[in-house]
């Protein structure tokens, strides 16, 4: 895969792309039934998939936030070719271990076209109201015993803030970053961009990092720093995960692959040194659609347009003890760190 459109994937706002959704329930490939759940919002109804393990019974259910872009409630994008299903078939694996799930398409993406407020007046906050909003729902519904949150790479950051808001039970990080946003694109256009455009890059970075607009983008640039978007990236830029995640007070766990080419295994440890209590899983061979692949970017590129290929056994193993373990803990029981060491698999 290049580079280029990776890294522009991870970075960019959502766009306003429609997508079917379903509109009744149904058996999951699990044995699980699978139904539509929506969030009311003020400006529209934001789709999800609610997914019950086929034991049923009161469940732990988490909340799954999908990354940056347009990226779906499935995990897949369409500014790439074919789907992974990442987060699908992570939802499925946590529902053949007892976890009920809900993932959604975020305002603006797929079937919560509808939800989408004009571009300019999008902010980073409205994505966290939203997983607030959700957490609120799933709190009040009886078939759940605990309320958590999965947030991959941009929903990590999300998931750490409506945590925090919204009360949730426990957090999981997958390939979340610890720094603010602007440096982590920086490090992504730093080797593609020519001398000029970089300090173009940089004069309007510095800029939005000040809180300010930025005049006169480059057309090349515009795709990234187009007037519309600004507002959202001074938002989104405002946020130091590392500095959020220390804040939280509830069960913490930072999943991250060693094949992530998006997302170093260094923000993992970034975030973990900011909040030594959570747990910590490095994830050898997994990349950042949660498959078991190689660093080369033959076998990347393919990984983003495989649905076969399945989710890493050891993620959803992973995931699923620590759902566990947090749903079963009282509020008089010690931290998780005084229970047992953080958990590291190099």
């Amino acid at each position: 895969m290049h580079t280029r459109s990776v890294a522009f994937a991870l970075l960019l706002p959502a766009f306003l792309l429609l997508a079917p959704s379903g509109s009744a329930a149904q058996v999951s490939t699990t044995g699980g039934l699978e139904e539509p759940i929506e969030l009311v919002t003020p400006t529209g109804s934001i789709h999800g998939t609610l997914l019950l393990p086929a034991e049923g019974g009161v469940q732990p259910v988490v909340l799954i936030i999908a990354g940056s872009g347009p990226t779906d409630r499935d995990g897949n994008n369409p500014l790439l070719p074919g789907q992974n299903n990442s987060l699908k078939l992570l939802a499925e694996g946590l529902a053949e271990q007892g976890i009920a799930s809900v993932r959604y398409d975020k305002r603006g993406v797929a079937a919560s076209t509808g939800a989408a407020t004009d571009e300019s007046d999008l902010r980073f906050d409205t994505y966290v109201e939203d997983a607030a909003g959700w957490i609120g729902k799933l709190e009040s519904d009886p078939r759940f015993s605990s309320v958590s949150i999965v947030g991959h790479s941009e929903g990590s950051l999300i998931g750490m803030l409506a945590a925090d808001r919204a009360g949730a039970d426990s957090f999981v990080s997958i390939a979340g970053i610890a720094r603010p946003a602007s440096e982590v694109l920086r490090d992504q256009l730093r080797p593609q961009l020519p001398p000029n455009l970089w300090a173009e890059s940089e004069r309007i970075l510095e800029s939005l990092e000040a809180g300010r607009m930025a005049d006169s983008v480059p057309a090349t640039l515009a795709m990234l720093y187009r007037e519309s978007v600004q507002p959202y990236l001074i938002s989104w830029f405002a946020y130091n995960p590392a500095e959020v995640i220390a804040s939280l007070d509830i069960p913490i766990l930072i999943a991250q692959g060693s094949t992530d080419i998006q997302v170093g295994v260094a923000e993992a440890h970034q975030l973990h040194a900011a909040k030594p209590d959570a747990e910590l899983v490095i994830i050898e061979g997994m990349n950042h659609v949660l498959k078991e692949v190689p660093a080369d970017p033959a076998s990347q590129q393919a990984s983003y347009s495989d649905p076969l290929l399945p989710v890493v056994p050891e993620l959803i193993d992973s995931i699923a003890a620590f759902i566990h373990t947090a749903a079963d803990r009282r509020p008089s029981d010690p931290p998780l760190s005084s229970l047992h060491p953080p958990l590291l698999i190099l």
